[in-house]
């Protein structure tokens, strides 16, 4: 399963993200892991709740390096529920919607294959959403 926070610079979606993986870290048996450029939430959310991955450290750049990352992830760690990953064109350095609208595509059936969720930000306009991108907005 894969839910789509959308919106502008400012519009809460850290905030929000930040309450979910809270959520998801007390609550879900297995492993959450935070997949985010920088450590900007490191202040927000603590090693014991959730696993936290600066991109940059592993030189994720693109989609397709992003798909990687994730399966070694899994393949490394089978216990792992919920993957959050804050700030999705920020990391890839690709805001193409088509691109994105794949990637999200490929992390749907990913994760219903090894009963993996997935909750991602992207900090866009909303309303430029494609209909099939749509449907991933909580």
């Amino acid at each position: 399963m894969v839910q789509v926070i959308m919106g502008l610079r400012g519009s809460g979606k850290t905030k929000q993200l930040v309450d979910m993986i809270t959520t998801a870290s007390q609550t879900e048996t297995g492993n959450v892991i935070v997949i985010e450029r920088g450590q900007k939430l490191e202040s927000e959310i603590h090693a014991r709740d959730a696993r936290l991955i600066d991109s940059k450290e592993y030189e994720v750049l693109s989609y397709q390096v992003l798909r990687g990352f994730i399966t070694g992830l899994y393949a490394g760690n089978y216990d792992i529920t919920h993957i959050f990953i804050d700030s999705l064109f920020r990391i890839v350095d690709c805001d193409d919607m088509a691109e994105c609208e794949r990637f999200l595509n490929w992390m749907d059936r990913f994760g219903k294959a090894n009963g993996i969720e997935f909750t991602v930000t992207i900090s866009a306009d909303a309303s430029t959403a494609s209909e099939k991108l749509r449907t991933y907005f909580k």
